[in-house]
């Protein structure tokens, strides 16, 4: 019966006679590239614990004021943008894996800048490094990802590049609690590097090599990833199938099978970052602080926890419950959460204008006597309740989706566009008091109407039949 589903599940005609497929070296492939997503995890979850830090370091070159704090925590989204368009660039030459491989050095490179640092210009210069890495790494990870994996196990797989990138935020928020801000970089460092060793020992995808007419390699990388015991041929002619020898010209951009994919995957990007989540996930320790909770760190580490946990549920349900269900709970859920979050700066900051200086944010002074103690609670649940909902959804199934709906020759082009979208959006994305969340608010309702009408299911269906719906529509 085993054997039956997982012919099934691949595609397989019934009267094959191959046993089943083995998962265990593709989750070894797996495993050895969600390392760039928890490198990207570390890069985001540095500057919580480090930035305090910094702000009170006795060295006036290190010395960071408010301004610079922002800078030092925002320059990795610049650093990131640029390394979706050099990504787009190298995941369509150089090929998957060795993009993975390459973006390995941006990432030490940048931790050793930053070790070294004896100014701000050096701790900037290490931060838009790690950026480059981490944009590089968004782009690629999702699509060695989605292009190794059979329908069965893709969702859950492809939402382990989010997993892995929040418990890496998790990982710096827990070892920034007893490591100093050179030795945290040290620490971070490491991913990276066993990512490179790692990757060396793994395939490249059986689509890209398809694309580049390398037959015999594409064989053997499917023979890697599911084991001697599957028809390797049958699923190499279903790659060829659709695999167009031509190039991609802007002429084809016409073609509703090039731009719809697209215009979705930037919409879910942008409408992932319009959240909010980015803002607090970059400065949730300084956040905490300006609220006044008594200890910001354990605090963050909660916050990190939470979004580990429901987005490992999101991971083990996903190829059940489909991409779009998530989407929908998780988008609600947001609504709740954001609407409730700007009732509660609305109450205990009842005499601000509704300022974006940076200076002045979650400061509770003007609140009236015992407001925000009394009710602290509102803060604590929508907070828990974003995070989760996020987590649950708009975390990982964007990444997910924009990895199975683009053509093979479009992939590296369209992907560049949606993860610069996603990194140009997080740039601009700042936190201010109650009108930003009532925003934020507004526009995960729109979140959910874009889901319901323009973003399709891709649950059970090989990147071919996807590929072959955009197609048709």
């Amino acid at each position: 019966m085993a054997a039956e589903e997982s012919r099934y599940l691949l595609g397989y005609p019934a009267s094959d006679s191959y046993l089943r497929v083995q998962n265990k070296k593709l989750y070894l492939a797996t495993f050895a590239a969600v390392l760039g997503p928890l490198s990207f995890g570390f890069v985001l979850g540095y500057s919580s614990p480090v930035i305090p830090e910094l702000r009170n370091i006795n060295d006036p070159e290190l010395k960071l004021d408010s301004n610079q704090a922002s800078w030092f925590g925002s320059l990795v989204t610049l650093g990131a943008a640029a390394g979706g368009i050099l990504g787009g660039y190298l995941v369509d030459k150089v090929g998957r894996k060795l993009s993975l491989m390459l973006c390995s050095v941006p990432y030490v490179f940048g931790y050793i800048v930053i070790i070294s640092a004896q100014n701000v210009w050096m701790l900037y210069f290490g931060r838009m490094l790690t950026g480059l890495a981490s944009g590089i790494t968004s782009l690629v990870v999702p699509v060695y990802i989605s292009e190794v994996s059979h329908p069965k196990v893709r969702g859950m797989l492809g939402s382990c590049v989010q997993l892995m990138v929040v418990t890496g935020i998790l990982g710096a928020y827990v070892a920034g609690i007893t490591l100093k801000w050179r030795w945290l970089a040290v620490l971070c460092s490491f991913p990276s590097c066993i990512m490179l060793l790692l990757m060396s020992f793994m395939p490249e995808t059986p689509r890209f090599l398809l694309n580049q007419n390398k037959r015999s390699e594409a064989i053997a990388s499917l023979r890697f990833l599911r084991g001697p015991y599957v028809d390797h041929e049958w699923e190499c002619r279903q790659i060829e199938a659709s695999v167009q020898e031509e190039g991609l010209n802007f002429s084809e951009f016409k073609n509703p099978s090039i731009y719809r994919p697209i215009l979705i995957g930037v919409a879910l990007m942008f409408f992932q970052q319009v959240t909010g989540i980015n803002a607090v996930m970059f400065y949730a320790e300084t956040i905490f602080e300006d609220a006044n909770f008594k200890d910001s760190r354990m605090a963050s580490v909660v916050v990190g926890s939470i979004q580990v946990c429901f987005t490992a549920v999101a991971a083990l349900i996903i190829d059940k419950t489909g991409r779009k269900v998530l989407l929908y709970i998780s988008g609600i859920i947001m609504v709740l959460s954001t609407a409730l979050f700007g009732l509660y700066f609305k109450m205990v900051l009842p005499n601000q204008n509704n300022s974006p200086n940076p200076d002045v944010w979650f400061t509770l002074n003007s609140a009236s006597p015992g407001t925000e103690s009394s009710i602290s609670w509102l803060a604590v649940v929508s907070l828990g309740l974003f995070v989760a909902g996020f987590a649950l959804g708009w975390g990982p199934v964007p990444w997910l989706v924009i990895s199975e709906i683009f053509p093979l020759k479009a992939r590296g082009i369209s992907s560049g566009a949606c993860v610069l979208t996603n990194w140009i959006m997080a740039f601009l994305g700042f936190l201010t008091s109650y009108g930003t969340f009532w925003l934020f608010s507004a526009f995960c309702c729109l979140s959910v109407t874009f889901t319901a009408f323009y973003v399709p299911e891709t649950k059970g269906q090989t990147l071919e039949q996807i590929e072959a719906y955009f197609r048709r529509s």
